[in-house]
């Protein structure tokens, strides 16, 4: 969430960083004219109850010195009825700012790039070799159901459209992945491992910025405030909600393993085949809460721990650098993608996505530090990344070490995780 303050005093600023993103001139401008009426309301309410005080003590002094006191009673009862329809006034002006506070996006950082969308993205680096194939490459669910690794087929009957069963060493593999990204998370990078709730309650997701923006691509529980976890950023972030905590405490680097759960609203007919876009999918996630001034650097390191991750695995990919058309991220100030590299697509696809928040979430959920003994709390900056997306891992896996007799050669750091060098 934006500070108010900060936004009605830089209103112009404001504006013009956020259109970066899309058309938010006439949201704002709302948002400034509620805020003048809120002032101007407040300030007739303040008269009027400083008001009450001096004729409410005249009013005693009269009684006291046994005077008629009746016709000053009738007009306070008149300015008290006014200051209620004010208070109630005041509360409805306050709750459309909230609300409008809250649809509200972050701020970019002035070093995104401008842009309308992914074609606009800044290629920050590249590492390693796109494959070459001497026979008809493959597609990751061609060669995992005639390994009979995936059957989509079962998982549509269990489930539906967008779920997927893995079986025997499919199975194992995606396992192997999890313990592998958490055992480099929590050993190289110095993670401290949770293992969250897989459901969260609307403060949090409000807290996060999943809520009231992304309602439609939630997994609401009936008749309950219990949603399903789009992803483990939500918990992880969230942990230390409407709390103080010590300067000595961060900065605090969290990983958790979760299944993630989303409706995938909006992308109807996307990647409907294969296991790219699911209802629910395995992640790896690392979230970070640092100091202000050290969270640059932090998103630096971030994307790097998860870049290490697909490195180890011998898997090409990119760094892309969001542009501000692109950047969809809603609590997002930068936002670094990586994309790994898929043969059968010909082009690099998201694995992960590493941003920084700066202060927004921390203020949504009432996060704060204290600097110093001596200094009023401030707003930590929170981050988070996948380290990395499980699924998408398991197939760039499957397609980039694909053979000519349809099976696959496993990476060697992931030989000790699942205790065979080929699926086949």
């Amino acid at each position: 969430m934006l500070d108010l303050k900060f936004v009605c005093d830089h209103l112009e600023d404001v504006t013009k960083n956020l259109n970066r993103r899309g058309d938010y001139s006439k949201l704002l401008t709302s948002l400034s004219n509620f805020q003048q009426q809120r002032k101007k309301t407040l300030l007739e309410n303040e008269k009027l109850k400083q008001l009450q005080n001096t004729v409410t003590e005249e009013i005693s002094k009269m009684k006291m010195a046994k005077q008629d006191a009746s016709q000053k009673i009738s007009e306070m009862k008149k300015v008290s009825d006014t200051i209620k329809t004010l208070d109630k006034d005041l509360k409805d002006i306050e709750d459309k700012i909230k609300d409008i506070l809250l649809n509200v996006p972050n701020l970019l950082h002035s070093s995104v790039p401008d842009g309308k969308d992914s074609q606009d993205n800044q290629e920050i680096r590249k590492w390693g070799n796109i494959p070459k194939f001497d026979f008809p490459i493959k597609d990751h669910l061609t060669l995992g159901e005639k390994l009979g690794i995936i059957d989509t087929e079962r998982a549509s009957k269990l489930a539906g459209s967008r779920f997927s069963l893995m079986k025997g060493l499919g199975a194992k593999l995606e396992r192997a992945l999890i313990n592998f990204m958490l055992d480099i998370n929590t050993q190289e990078g110095h993670c401290t491992e949770i293992f969250p709730p897989l459901m969260a309650n609307s403060p949090t997701l409000t807290g996060t910025g999943q809520l009231p923006k992304f309602a439609d691509d939630l997994f609401k529980i009936e008749n309950t405030d219990y949603y399903l976890i789009p992803t483990a950023e939500v918990p992880l972030t969230s942990i230390y909600r409407d709390e103080i905590l010590e300067k000595e405490k961060l900065p605090l680097y969290f990983t958790a393993y979760t299944p993630c759960f989303r409706r995938e609203a909006g992308s109807y007919g996307k990647d409907v085949k294969g296991l790219i876009r699911q209802h629910q999918f395995n992640k790896v996630e690392i979230v970070k809460i640092v100091e202000p001034q050290n969270s640059y650097e932090e998103l630096e390191s971030l994307t790097k721990e998860a870049e290490k991750i697909l490195q180890r695995l011998e898997l090409p990919y990119r760094v892309v650098c969001l542009c501000s058309g692109d950047t969809t991220g809603f609590s997002s100030a930068k936002t670094y993608d990586l994309e790994v590299w898929l043969p059968s697509q010909h082009c690099y696809r998201e694995i992960s996505s590493c941003s920084n928040c700066e202060d927004f979430q921390s203020r949504r959920m009432g996060l704060r530090y204290r600097p110093s003994p001596k200094e009023k709390p401030r707003f930590p900056h929170t981050l988070n990344g996948s380290a990395l997306a499980v699924g998408r891992t398991l197939i760039a896996i499957l397609e980039n070490f694909q053979q000519k007799d349809g099976s696959i050669k496993i990476p060697k750091a992931l030989i000790p995780y699942l205790g065979v060098d080929t699926i086949g």
